[in-house]
């Protein structure tokens, strides 16, 4: 599933070069996870002014209104000055001046969603729970550890929440807490403040090198320009069930938490 590193990837391959295009016309295909809300063509004329992200959502900035895209569980978009003839796994196709968007998501969980603006519906209800971006100033040890102190889950699944803190996923909230020392299974109000500033420091190097790497391709996953990302390459604990720890040798562990697997290392990861 593209998770943060995977959505920034994506918005920093297209977000230059679709800005200040016109859309000449939308294709849309089989249904999405959520309706566009409005009729394609009114999308017509209006230019792209900017593509930002906010969580896993892309936002495109329309000179009168806002696109959220989502890649959802198996997403991917391309950017080029023009397509082959769309497949059965294309559902949305954006024609501008500067060339062609297309959405491809063979499991149909993703969307386009169009709004009159980000403060109002339908962007105020799929944005409005949404914790704080953790690559920005604003994730600060005082507000992350308020809001770890008012969860009783495991830290994992507070986490992967995403209304402490956005888009930590679940390969990059299993290298995190592994970097931090902390078992995925403490409670999240258990957390002292010391560990929540190492888990706070471990997230934001865990996700800002994912970004560096682009992303994590388990699957299909690859950037508007198709190329595939690298991270899962080089980590340190996701997917090495049964493999050495890098760090001090014990065999790593995989556990279910809420039907995710969640790997950690007995030894590095006491509590």
């Amino acid at each position: 599933m593209p998770e943060l590193p995977e959505v920034e990837v994506t918005r920093l391959s297209l977000a230059d070069r679709i800005a200040g295009a016109r859309i000449e016309s939308v294709r849309m295909g089989k249904p999405l996870r959520w309706p566009l809300g409005i009729d394609s063509q009114r999308l017509v004329g209006q230019v792209v002014q900017r593509v930002r992200r906010r969580g896993k959502y892309l936002l495109f900035d329309l000179d009168q209104s806002v696109l959220l895209l989502h890649l959802g569980m198996s997403g991917s978009l391309s950017f080029a000055a023009s397509h082959p003839e769309a497949g059965a796994h294309d559902h949305f196709e954006l024609f501008t001046t500067r060339g062609v968007l297309r959405l491809n998501d063979p499991r149909r969980f993703g969307a386009v969603v169009h709004s009159s603006s980000e403060r109002h519906e339908p962007a105020l209800k799929l944005l409005g729970g949404l914790g704080v971006e953790p690559l920005t100033d604003e994730f600060t040890l005082e507000a992350f550890h308020a809001g770890l102190k008012r969860r009783s889950a495991p830290i994992k699944q507070v986490l992967l929440a995403g209304n402490v803190v956005v888009g930590v996923g679940n390969i990059y909230a299993s290298e995190a807490l592994f970097l931090a020392g902390i078992r995925p299974t403490l409670r999240a109000a258990k957390v002292s403040r010391p560990r929540a500033e190492k888990l706070r420091i471990a997230i934001r190097e865990v996700l800002a090198r994912a970004v560096a790497k682009g992303g994590s391709t388990l699957r299909d996953f690859s950037n508007a320009d198709g190329q595939t990302g690298y991270f899962q390459l080089e980590a340190m604990i996701y997917g090495r069930e049964g493999q050495p720890c890098r760090v001090c040798g014990t065999t790593i562990r995989a556990i279910r938490q809420g039907q995710r697997a969640t790997f950690f290392c007995p030894h590095c990861q006491k509590s």
